[in-house]
């Protein structure tokens, strides 16, 4: 039965390879799940490791490359892993959240078939369920443009990814267990750096060359600052899209956020400190690592150089000047400014506003006032079988209610083709982060106070960042336009785990009444079926 099922899932593979694009080359991956003994600070925890590795291997592609990643699942609880900033073109399927997957379950697989369709960037993998995150199972994954297609830059004498995050010395089912009791977590233990805490990694450099350093805030719940001891850093790339080449001293990467810098090794032949703190909290964690010169002739001097800690202007100044290169190329030879996001028109307003509602005795996070609950079965599943009472369109508000908070699944619906713009609103008091699966967004605006209507007057309509995850300061406004090219079931989340465990997230229908291949692929045939999905079948060969 198993041949016959990888017969099928091959045949399926190679089926839509060549449906996708027949000329795209692809990388197979065999991904065993497993808990094992970690240290990372120095005290022991049971983590979620990958081929026995904390962080997970890291996943380097080309721009259309098709990734078949198998996944078994060696844990004694289901599991998941989610592909953050993978736009999975026309495949929502893929997407590994629960909304849109059934869990693996215990002593079984899943291969996930993935194309990184018109992308380029830094990204990183996860795993989705419960508090997983908290133990592991990450990396990072970079996709490289295609040889003929030029970057704005020279190519760099070496690659480094870094994988930063704020972590706790408590199992993950006891900080599961401390949300459903209805309680905030505690305050991180620590900050991590490629999974090791403080100095445990040497980063070795030539001096007089150049190197690329992508940088992902893989943590749970803290924005982070980077900086370089004695160097500066030009940033040069989003989530993939290639930047303005500003220069900085230090940069804050909220959670779920990817950047890639561009770093000299101009100073003099020794070592200094790579820092990552964490910003807006009290206290300052802090994780150092060595960057070495390989001529190095002394060690590291002085203190860590210190950085920016509650400064909400700066940060916000900073935002505001990460700002689109309208004449590089992406993932395509034609300049990223040739799409021209200011110039069309927005056919819709989606208003989104945060909060924390005590639902039932129990702390709750909330968007719109509705606190999410999964369903008992995945909403793609759901909606692909039409299964009645899992989810209802229209759950959600396209605007803040001002009502008390109430538990539902909530799920929105769009339209495909649609032109939307988004504004996230903050009344809280701590910084917000925004993911928005299958898509990327364009920012606007970002500013303190309430938007209006006449917040659009300042909207940067020109060369505004295009991205997948972005901050909303405290008491404070996002904009985005948003074109919905991306027939699917899409999650849109807090990448502050506590709080996207605890409500603060839902689902976006886009839809397209058109049943084409064009639009969307169909569902897999070695799709997981559970809840009221299970014994139904996919679809014939």
């Amino acid at each position: 039965m198993r041949s016959l099922w990888w017969s099928l899932l091959v045949v399926q593979i190679l089926f839509l390879l060549g449906f996708s694009n027949g000329e795209s080359p692809y990388r197979w991956y065999n991904w065993n799940i497993t808990y094992g003994d970690i240290y990372p600070l120095g005290v022991k925890q049971q983590g979620i490791l990958i081929n026995g590795q904390f962080p997970g291997p890291p996943i380097d592609s080309v721009t259309n490359d098709n990734l078949i990643i198998n996944v078994f699942n060696s844990l004694d609880e289901p599991f998941l892993l989610s592909w953050n900033g993978i736009q999975q073109r026309r495949n929502s399927w893929q997407d590994g959240v629960y909304g849109t997957n059934c869990p693996i379950p215990p002593g079984q697989n899943f291969t996930y078939v993935l194309q990184v369709k018109d992308q380029i960037g830094s990204f990183f993998y996860f795993p989705s369920l419960a508090m997983h995150k908290a133990a592991g199972g990450y990396g990072g994954i970079i996709i490289r443009s295609r040889p003929l297609i030029p970057i704005p830059f020279p190519p760099p004498t070496g690659d480094y990814t870094i994988l930063v995050g704020d972590w706790f010395k408590q199992n993950h089912t006891d900080l599961k267990a401390i949300l459903d009791g209805g309680n905030d977590l505690p305050f991180p233990d620590g900050l991590l750096v490629n999974g090791r805490g403080s100095n445990g990694l040497t980063f070795t450099v030539d001096q007089g060359r150049t190197y690329r350093f992508r940088i992902s805030n893989v943590g749970l719940t803290t924005a982070i600052n980077f900086r370089i001891q004695g160097h500066k850093m030009v940033l040069v790339e989003a989530e993939g899209t290639h930047t303005l080449q500003n220069t900085y001293e230090s940069l804050d990467i909220h959670l779920g956020q990817s950047y890639s810098v561009l770093v000299t090794m101009d100073q003099p032949g020794q070592d200094y400190y790579i820092v990552a703190s964490t910003r807006f909290t009290s206290p300052v964690l802090t994780a150092t690592s060595i960057l070495h010169y390989s001529n190095s002739a002394a060690g590291v001097s002085g203190p860590p150089p210190g950085g920016p800690t509650i400064e909400i202007d700066w940060s916000l100044n900073q935002a505001r000047s990460v700002r689109q290169n309208l004449t590089a190329s992406g993932p395509r030879p034609n300049p990223q400014g040739s799409y021209h996001y200011g110039l069309v028109n927005t056919t819709r307003t989606i208003r989104l506003a945060n909060s924390a509602p005590m639902i039932n005795g129990k702390k709750r996070y909330a968007v719109n006032s509705v606190s999410f609950i999964p369903a008992d079965t995945p909403l793609k599943l759901a909606d692909y079988f039409k299964i009645p009472g899992v989810f209802n369109l229209g759950s959600i508000q396209d605007y803040p209610t001002g009502g008390g908070g109430y538990l539902q699944t909530s799920v929105m619906a769009a339209d495909f083709r649609a032109y939307v713009e988004i504004v996230f609103e903050n009344p809280e008091d701590t910084v917000q982060s925004w993911h928005i699966d299958g898509h990327i967004f364009f920012v606007v605006g970002m500013d303190g106070g309430q938007w209006s209507a006449a917040s659009r007057l300042n909207y940067n309509l020109r060369d505004g960042i295009s991205r997948c995850t972005i901050q909303v300061y405290p008491r404070s406004w996002t904009a985005l336009y948003m074109p919905l090219d991306n027939v699917g079931m899409w999650n849109i989340r807090s990448e502050n785990w506590a709080r996207q465990y605890l409500g603060h997230q839902f689902y976006l229908r886009v839809y397209s009444p058109v049943n084409s291949w064009r639009d969307e692929y169909p569902i897999p045939i070695g799709a997981l079926l559970c809840g009221r999905a299970s014994g139904r079948k996919t679809r014939p060969l």
